[in-house]
Order: C-alpha cells, then structure tokens, then sequence
C-alpha cells in the first residue's frame, strides 16, 4: 500500500545515519515531505539527497545539536518554512556512553541525559506550536529497551532512556487533555545493526559479524534487527493508521521484554 503518510510533513533528528534515515526514507517513500535534521550537517545533506534523486523537492537538511534550545528554535522555523508546516516529529537523536553509577563520571552523565533525554523535552516543547495547526500529528521518540529493563553497566543510558518512555506518556496526556489532536508514543529498539554497533566493536575487538552473532544470542528470535525494522514502525505511528494509539510504548525487541 502506497502513500502511506501521504502529505505528512517530518522533522526527524538524527538523520544523517541508522534509524534516522531509514526512517527518513521510508516516510518520503510514502509520501511524507521529510526535514533531515543533524549535528553531522554533511551526513544529513547526503541523506537528504538521496532522497531528493528518488522524490525531486520533497526533502531538506538542517544542521542540529540536539542539546541547544536556540539550535531547536531555528531547525523547527527552517523546516517549517520548507515543508508548510510539521505534523511529524520523530526525537531520534541519541548517543551511548557510561557504565555502573560508580565508574561514570559526572560529566559523561550529564551529556548522555542532554543527548538523549533534554533533546526530546526541547524538540516536543518547541514543535508542538507548529505541530497544532496541521493536526492531526504523531510524536514519536526513540527510547531503548534500556529504558524498560536495566542493565549494571548502563547507568546514564538506563536513566536517560527511561526519562524518554515517560516523557512521552506526559506528552500525550497534555495533547489529549488540550484536544490538539497530537499523539506521543515512544519506541523501544533492542540491537539494530546501526553505527552504534561500530562503537562497540572498537571496545571489543570483535569483527562486526562476531559482534552480531554475540548480540544474537541475547535475543529470542535469534537475529539483530536491522534499521527498516524500526523504520516500518515509525512509519506506522506516523500514519493516521495508528490514529487511536497514544502514550504507548512499541518494543521493537525480538522478544527480549518477554523473558
């Protein structure tokens, strides 16, 4: 089925790699005018290019740090000033970092839970003004299965993750309560074969297929998700398909939350 999100119009952060531009590509594919918004100015304009060889005009990238209220000020304007309006945002730029609660430093914490965590409070704060006169809109953050079970070793990944999941249920409680027509929901990848992974690898000295094959084990279905498995679900919660889904939480876990 085509067009999906036809006449929709994403702000996506974090979209010059992984999860931000599969998903980028997948609402253009659909039909969505899609705003490519990163730290990494030259990552996100060859995403958005790429898009543009396939859908002419439908796409633009807008440099980010994610962390800076002005920053969050002038992207949301610039985007909003390209596509018409915003109707979709997807809070998807995040970093690792840490380990126990002993052995991370403050200020490692304190830029994780500002990456992570302060992004999605701005980027929900500063959109939804001009989310409110093209409703109906979805507000779709990425949290982690870190932020539903914890793990020793991910202190401020844990607290940062977990912050976005009930973020997101306050969100769509004051939407709903202000009858904006704006849903909020957050999505909870496991392991997905993104450049996180290459981070990972640099620590471990495994090769990326033994790296995988390790991660594997941990999950039920046996497999790493790869990004149009988060892609697909982004999807959804864009479209007016899920129009009756608010405050929920979408695992995207190969069944890890059910063990």
């Amino acid at each position: 089925m085509a067009g999906r999100v036809q006449g929709k119009m994403a702000f996506i952060t974090g979209g010059a790699s992984g999860l931000g531009a599969a998903s980028a590509v997948m609402l253009a594919k659909e039909g969505a005018r899609v705003v490519v918004a990163d730290i990494n100015l030259a990552g996100a304009e060859a995403v958005a290019a790429s898009i543009n060889k396939d859908h002419p005009g439908v796409a633009l990238a807008v440099h980010l740090d994610v962390t800076s209220e002005s920053g969050w000020q002038k992207a949301l304007a610039e985007g909003n000033g390209f596509m018409g309006g915003i109707n979709v945002l997807f809070n998807n730029a995040g970093i690792g970092g840490g380990s126990t609660v002993e052995d991370t430093d403050f200020e490692t914490w304190k830029k994780v839970m500002a990456v992570d965590a302060d992004s999605v409070f701005l980027g929900c704060k500063y959109a939804l003004p001009y989310m409110r006169p093209h409703a109906p809109g979805s507000i779709i953050n990425t949290s982690s299965i870190a932020g539903l079970i914890a793990g020793h070793n991910m202190a401020s990944y844990n607290a940062a993750k977990a912050a976005v999941w009930l973020l997101s249920k306050s969100v769509a409680l004051h939407c709903a309560k202000r009858g904006y027509r704006i849903r909020c929901n957050s999505i909870h990848p496991t392991f997905i074969d993104t450049p996180i992974l290459d981070g990972m690898l640099s620590r471990g000295g495994l090769t990326k297929d033994d790296l995988k094959a390790k991660l594997a084990k941990q999950v039920p279905l046996g497999v790493v998700g790869d990004t149009d498995d988060v892609a697909y679900a982004v999807l959804y919660l864009a479209s007016d398909e899920s129009k009756f889904i608010t405050g929920a939480e979408l695992k995207i876990d190969g069944g890890i939350s059910a063990m």
